[in-house]
């Protein structure tokens, strides 16, 4: 059986001759409608379901525009209704609401950012002109060779934000190599006048270098064609271009290559354009966009945008920014989001996301597939913990725009932050922290790409999420304030069952919790790496502290502590949940750890573990008056009443964290194993599965 055979089968598509009917659960932007759709026998299109010959909508009868009209996506759209008046009011409320926040620049700054480019460009035509004359090349046929600079990602979607930087990809011929980009490349711009902050980061997943070119963040990848010139107007659409490179510059290659396709996969383009906007901001303001942390990229985010804009092409801005919480709210995760048709390129090889055949595919928990060959998924670093944090925001925020829809509130109610530090009882603060500005910089990155490691190890101790809020905090010690930062993870503990299984402790019974394990292995696994890729410098440390809610105010600024006060509800508000809430037994559980669970720092030439790993329960319900010490008295009936979210209140099924493969400052690749787990399969209901989304 073919891999595409493997797909259409796991998206429950039947491409067999046969007549299959369904149920799509559309909800109008007023009501809820069902409709039954009968799919009529067809050959093999792919994984695109044909247009239904006809839809028995409420009793009545349509007639479909014909089986020969085709639609964008792996499936024909739910809803192909137009904008009323009230939506396109709305959309118009949606773009105002989004000015305030930056999401659109001004005439003047866009055309800086094409002088920049353009200026850019002209350096790279020059390097390469004088570099292939260097390597005996005639002037005559170096003024020809060319060389061209690319952009991608938010800037060339078109939905970049004010002051953005700009994703760059340098192109260059055959003659040219990555060490001649990182060497007399990366001279000529520190001769430039307009660059500031050049770094460059050579060993990384993707090779880039950073600069800031008069004012402007430009992050430039590079790329190596096997063609003797490379001309203004050369496509990087034909895969065929691949042939004969290497991963490095086929990886730098897609992300052009992704985004020009994620833009030939959506209907509308401005439409599209003004609700990626919307849900990009929705994201940062809700503290789950940032891919190293474990959450959703840009990219990812343009995909889930684009699917929704496939199976809503009428709908306008308004409209999808609702239905695109409602579809991916009821997604059927690990079911993956594909925007078309799997591409398979004879003769080129390239490793694809394939699940049939990589075992370590099959453990992704959130998979969204690059549509550009080869094809990847843009979300292997989402954990368990980050995608139930992400699943209870797409829930909140569909409540949210239910009520936008109902006149109840307005667009700046879907954009403000939630209160991170008032949802848990129970945090780590982690700390990275150097000698000089410069190597904050570094060691930053670096400690940041490491941390999904960390809530990797702590999911598999008795917690029900590690929830790490993305925002960095610097010291607030004098003269450290550049030197130093703290990364915060909120934790829910696993509670005891109400009534206990046969063999197992009683409810009340206490959980002995021991944390210094886990943060141990990441603090080695953090100076193991800076060791191994040599950017590890004395005075670069990194540790771990246990604070519960109230301690947090030494680590928060001053604007940020009256978040610390929890936000009270009352019981009958709150929704019951099994083993959480307020319906959950009582129960002791002791943090057997220290003020400082663990450290891992260095005082002379070589990185040490530090000694400091005791194991002293702390205190759960401490007076103003008692020491630290003590024993942490869990009671999840009172984490409704002293302002705990619904984030503590989500089940988790457990899986393999990623493992340590292929770390990097820039970014991280794919995990090659994972342990097997239950999650392997999707769970079988007796609701369908259409592309992921469960319905009934």
């Amino acid at each position: 059986m073919s891999f595409i055979e493997q797909v259409k089968n796991r998206l429950c598509i039947n491409t067999k001759e046969c007549t299959v009917t369904r149920k799509l659960l559309l909800e109008d932007i007023n009501d809820t409608k069902i409709i039954n759709v009968k799919v009529f026998k067809h050959q093999d299109r792919g994984m695109r379901s044909p247009p239904p010959q006809a839809v028995n909508f409420q009793g009545s009868t349509m007639s479909s525009t014909g089986s020969a009209e085709k639609y964008m996506g792996m499936t024909a759209p739910i809803s192909l209704t137009s904008p009323d008046q009230g939506d396109r009011e709305r959309s118009a409320t949606l773009e105002t609401a989004l000015q305030p926040h930056g999401c659109f620049e001004g005439e003047q700054e866009m055309t800086h950012r094409m002088e920049v480019l353009a200026t850019l460009n002209q350096l790279v035509k020059q390097w390469i002109k004088d570099l292939s004359i260097e390597k005996n090349m005639p002037p005559t046929l170096a003024n020809s060779v060319g060389g061209h600079v690319y952009t991608f990602g938010s800037y060339r979607l078109g939905v970049h934000n004010r002051g953005a930087d700009i994703d760059a990809l340098c192109v260059v011929p055959r003659h040219i190599h990555r060490e001649d980009y990182f060497d007399s490349f990366y001279a000529l711009l520190q001769q430039q006048p307009e660059v500031a902050e050049l770094r460059a980061v050579a060993e990384s997943f993707v090779p880039v270098i950073k600069m800031v070119y008069d004012g402007i963040d430009i992050d430039m990848t590079f790329a190596r064609l096997a063609l003797k010139e490379v001309t203004d107007n050369q496509s990087l659409s034909d895969p065929l271009l691949l042939k004969n490179l290497d991963q490095k510059c086929v990886r730098s290659l897609n992300g052009c290559r992704v985004t020009d396709e994620i833009l030939n996969q959506v209907p509308d383009k401005d439409t599209f354009r003004l609700t990626l906007r919307a849900i990009k901001l929705w994201a940062k303001k809700h503290g789950i966009y940032s891919n190293v942390l474990g959450y959703l990229g840009g990219v990812s985010w343009a995909m889930l945008v684009a699917r929704v804009c496939q199976l809503y092409p009428n709908a306008d801005s308004s409209t999808l920014v609702q239905k695109f919480f409602m579809v991916f709210y009821k997604w059927q995760w690990p079911q993956p989001v594909l925007l078309k048709k799997p591409a398979d390129i004879p003769g080129l090889g390239f490793p694809v996301w394939d699940p049939r055949q990589n075992v370590s595919d099959r453990f992704h928990l959130m998979p969204i597939i690059t549509p550009a060959y080869p094809q990847q998924n843009s979300t292997f670093n989402v954990s368990k913990s980050t995608l139930e944090v992400m699943k209870e925001e797409f829930r909140l925020s569909l409540s949210i725009c239910e009520e936008i829809i109902a006149g109840k509130a307005d667009w700046d109610k879907l954009f403000e932050t939630p209160n991170f530090f008032a949802k848990y009882r129970h945090y780590i603060i982690l700390e990275a922290s150097s000698s000089t500005e410069d190597d904050q910089i570094q060691w930053y990155g670096h400690v940041e790409s490491k941390v999904r490691h960390l809530v990797g190890n702590l999911e598999r101790e008795a917690l029900e999420l590690a929830h790490v809020w993305p925002k960095t905090y610097p010291s607030l010690e004098e003269g450290k304030e550049k030197t130093t930062c703290y990364w915060f993870i909120g934790l829910v503990i696993k509670t005891s069952p109400a009534t206990p299984v046969a063999g197992e402790a009683p409810a009340n019974a206490q959980i002995n919790l021991d944390l210094t394990t886990p943060i141990r292995v990441f603090c080695e696994l953090v100076m193991r790496g800076a060791i191994t890729i040599k950017m590890w410098k004395e005075g670069m440390r990194v540790e771990a502290v246990y604070r519960k809610r109230r301690q947090l105010i030494d680590y928060l600024p001053l604007e940020e502590r009256a978040k610390l006060k929890p936000e009270r509800k009352s019981v009958s508000s709150l929704t019951p949940n099994a083993g959480t809430g307020v319906n959950s037994p009582k129960s002791n559980i002791p943090i057997m750890s220290t003020e400082k669970i663990s450290s891992i720092s260095n005082t002379g030439g070589c990185p040490q573990g530090s000694a400091n790993l005791s194991s002293t329960p702390i205190s759960g319900k401490r007076r103003p008056s008692d020491p630290i010490g003590g024993n942490i008295t869990d009671t999840p009936g009172e984490n409704s009443s002293n302002g705990a979210s619904g984030c503590e209140q989500i089940g988790i099924t457990g899986v393999a964290s990623p493992n340590e493969d292929g770390d990097s400052i820039a970014d991280a690749q794919p995990p090659s194993k994972r342990i097997n787990t239950d999650t392997t399969a999707a769970a079988t209901t007796t609701s369908e599965i259409i592309n992921g989304l469960q319905v009934s």
